[in-house]
């Protein structure tokens, strides 16, 4: 029986949405879902008591960060990270590929893993699928990503192919390398970039393999938002019916539900939390703006029908001071709304897939929101 297993409770009749169940060792929780990042073990600026508030299930906390400071030896000590930071639900590692990638210029990729320098000292470092497992199943998350290479956007097909084939290689060896797989649920990652023929090659070898879960890597990487939303329909139909399907690093609210619609069970992102520490909220009528002058003597709610403790106590006149003062208690606000703001997005996704009128929602947010209008502003 594997660690993490996934229950299909409905699919939308109107949009071919699924409704679901995700049962963790830490709990079970409803998706479609969005899972806040905790990069370093903590969602930035918001404390363990304040996500379950706010209805937060499963949080991620990535590998690579971990493994540098303050060491994965020093979290296995601990307890794990659910006892180093006080979360008794959900958590997902990333492997900690996206960072080598991203964060090094400086890498050597290998077929026994990948040579690079620290991103804060500049120290030799190297990283491999069965590196990567060992420093997860110290974390003891719930869910552990398989290491992978993340390919440049855009990439050719030649070198695309090339990744993919090393990154199915690297997944059968992370399995191999797993020590918990009774309590650490092992997700394959789905590569290929912009081309059909390379992701249905991915999607094949990797579902070979019987992964627990499965995610599709190499999205929201610049691409433009049809071509994310393309290349979603003709992969998650590739995916196991009776696994979880997982988008990796998607979380703008019209991302959100277009990917639901394509079959996506899990999404996660540091959007909420990033541009909120840029003065930026989410708001029911669009992307506000915190900082603006126009907000000075506004002494109403950041959102006039949300709900959250901040738009219930604070108004945008105090919100802004704090963001201009560059006051920590102001991104911890706007932080705690956007995380609200897209938990309880997901609420009324799942609500609309119940009532089998997913497509109706959409519409109807994306006019709330600005979607529809000419140049409207996204994230």
């Amino acid at each position: 029986m594997s660690a993490v297993t996934y229950e299909l409770i409905k699919v939308c009749k109107q949009s071919g949405a699924r409704l679901g169940k995700l049962h963790t060792p830490h709990g079970t929780f409803d998706t479609p879902m969005f899972m806040p990042v905790g990069t370093l073990a903590t969602v930035k600026t918001m404390s363990p008591e304040e996500l379950k508030e706010m209805g937060a299930g499963v949080i991620l906390s990535n590998t690579y960060h971990l493994w540098l400071r303050p060491g994965e030896d020093i979290v296995e000590e601990a307890g794990g990270l659910h006892q180093f930071m006080n979360w008794d639900q959900g958590i997902l590692t990333d492997s900690g590929g996206f960072q080598v990638f991203s964060l090094s210029d400086l890498r050597e990729i290998k077929e026994e893993g990948v040579h690079f320098r620290n991103h804060l000292n500049g120290e030799k470092l190297f990283l491999s699928p069965e590196k990567s497992i060992a420093i997860q199943n110290s974390l003891g998350s719930d869910i552990m990503m398989a290491f992978d290479e993340c390919p440049p956007y855009p990439a050719t097909y030649d070198y695309m192919k090339d990744s993919v084939e090393r990154t199915s290689r690297w997944a059968e060896r992370c399995l191999t390398a797993n020590e918990n797989p009774e309590r650490q649920a092992l997700f394959g990652i789905v590569q290929g970039g912009e081309f059909e023929a390379l992701r249905k090659q991915s999607a094949s070898e990797l579902t070979s393999l019987d992964f627990p879960g499965y995610a599709i890597g190499g999205l929201s990487v610049g691409e433009p938002k049809d071509i994310m939303n393309r290349i979603l329909e003709y992969t998650t139909p590739l995916l196991p019916s009776d696994k979880p399907r997982y988008l990796m690093g998607v979380g703008s609210p019209d991302s959100l539900i277009d990917g639901a619609i394509r079959g996506i069970d899990m999404f996660d992102c540091v959007l909420p939390t990033r541009i909120a520490r840029n003065g930026t909220c989410m708001t029911s009528e669009g992307r506000l703006v915190i900082r603006n002058a126009k907000y000075a003597r506004d002494f109403t709610p950041l959102d006039h029908n949300c709900d959250c403790h901040v738009c219930k106590t604070y108004t945008r006149a105090y919100i802004r001071h704090l963001v201009k003062a560059n006051e920590t208690f102001g991104f911890r606000l706007t932080s705690y709304h956007n995380l609200y703001f897209l938990i309880k997005l997901m609420e009324r996704v799942r609500a609309a897939i119940w009532e089998d009128r997913l497509l109706d929602f959409k519409e109807e947010f994306f006019e709330s929101y600005g979607f529809n209008k000419p140049n409207a502003k996204n994230f």
